[in-house]
């Protein structure tokens, strides 16, 4: 593991500097070691996958954004290998370190972008989101992250791990440079609408620790002058493990359908919870992957008919605080299903997501989320604008 904990040993040589001008000029940003950096090898987590990588023509189609809008790239961070794992734990690499939360999880696959912006090392971070990937580490590491809309910012030059759910996010201590990235980098189709209801998802709330629970409805409870009287309901009509093995399904089918000749073939070296996954990742038929995207398609069209322009839906972003680095391995499993229940939601309906730092429990972070509509990004940075003074008033549960 490198000296901080975060960058890959395969680092920058050098910064990349920005334009001279734009909304991210003079601010500092490292990237996930899964987008393209025109000079360097991308490497996935993976050093087996590194070693075969020549380095990359040209910069990926987000960090190019970046750099355009004035940003300084500084460096390439640690993430779980392949991208297939929501604890942050790299094998080969080590664990970036939760300055947050000490002895605990950072929370994957984007653990090395979101420990970088939560020990202040640079001025924002950018990862990746498929099933969880900047929602659980800004939650965990008491971040502002966002998964945007699927499409919304374009993925050349990044690796994908499941095309169907696979997004660019990013993470931030401070609200502000927060939405400045979202200036840079959102593109695509924008649905501009007020925010004029909260729904407040019953089913998952059922899903997280009693602890926070009861920090989020009382922070919720405190944003009355901001926020819509909320009501609630049930985003699952038939439960939420239907949602989340759909989810697992697709994104394991697709995941060997672009690395696993590479996985038969070269036998890479994976850590332990990868190397199951990769293992069942190659017995799913396509018999089961085409159910699961049955399943897909229904729950798409529920969620487009329930969170229309102008509704967000409001619930945890992660089931607890961060688990300790050293959780057995079947607990940390547990953990996962419990967060992919969550995640799933806004990833089957291809919409944006927004975690806020709202608190802590036994000094932990915890965060908040609201979902909102297809191309609702900007509503939703601007909420985590409106809603920031609720994130930095010690806001605790022992």
């Amino acid at each position: 593991m490198t000296a901080n904990g975060f960058f890959v040993p395969h680092d920058l040589r050098a910064p990349l500097a920005g334009a001279a001008a734009g909304p991210l000029a003079g601010l500092t940003g490292v990237v996930k070691d899964m987008y393209d950096i025109a000079g360097e090898r991308t490497g996935a987590g993976n050093p087996d996958w590194l070693a075969r990588q020549q380095p990359a023509a040209r910069n990926a189609a987000a960090i190019q954004r970046l750099l355009d809008a004035g940003a300084t790239i500084t460096g390439k961070t640690i993430c779980d290998e392949f991208f297939y794992s929501v604890a942050g734990m790299n094998a080969h690499y080590g664990t970036p370190p939760n300055v947050r939360a000490p002895g605990r999880i950072p929370g994957g696959s984007s653990s090395g972008s979101a420990a970088a912006a939560a020990a202040g090392a640079c001025d924002f971070s950018l990862g990746s989101d498929t099933g969880g990937s900047v929602r659980i580490p800004a939650s965990l590491c008491g971040l502002y992250g966002i998964r945007t809309t699927l499409g919304r910012v374009g993925l050349d030059g990044a690796m994908a791990m499941s095309p169907t759910f696979d997004t660019v996010g990013w993470f931030a201590p401070g609200p502000g440079v927060f939405r400045s990235v979202g200036t840079a980098l959102l593109g695509g189709a924008r649905t501009d609408a007020a925010i004029g209801q909260v729904v407040i998802a019953d089913d998952a709330f059922a899903e997280a620790d009693a602890a926070v629970v009861a920090l989020l409805r009382d922070a919720l409870g405190k944003m009355v002058d901001v926020l819509p009287t909320p009501s609630h309901a049930r985003v699952a009509p038939d439960g939420l493990d239907p949602w989340r093995e759909a989810v697992r399904l697709i994104q394991a089918h697709e995941i060997w359908q672009i690395y696993g000749r590479f996985v038969a073939e070269k036998r890479p070296r994976f850590g332990p919870g990868v190397a199951d996954r990769m293992a069942i990742a190659a017995s799913i038929t396509t018999d089961q992957a085409d159910a699961a995207r049955a399943t897909h398609a229904a729950a798409r069209d529920h969620l487009g008919a329930l969170i229309r322009p102008g509704t967000v839906v409001a619930l945890p972003s992660a089931p607890c605080i961060a688990p300790l680095i050293d959780t057995a391995a079947g607990e940390l499993e547990s953990y996962r299903l419990r967060v992919m229940r969550l995640t799933c939601i806004a990833g089957l309906g291809g919409l944006p997501q927004v975690s806020i730092p709202i608190g802590t429990i036994d000094g932990c972070p915890v965060g908040l989320s609201f979902i909102a509509w297809a191309g609702g990004d900007e509503a939703l940075l601007d909420l985590a604008v409106k809603l920031a003074r609720w994130c930095g008033r010690g806001v605790t549960l022992a």
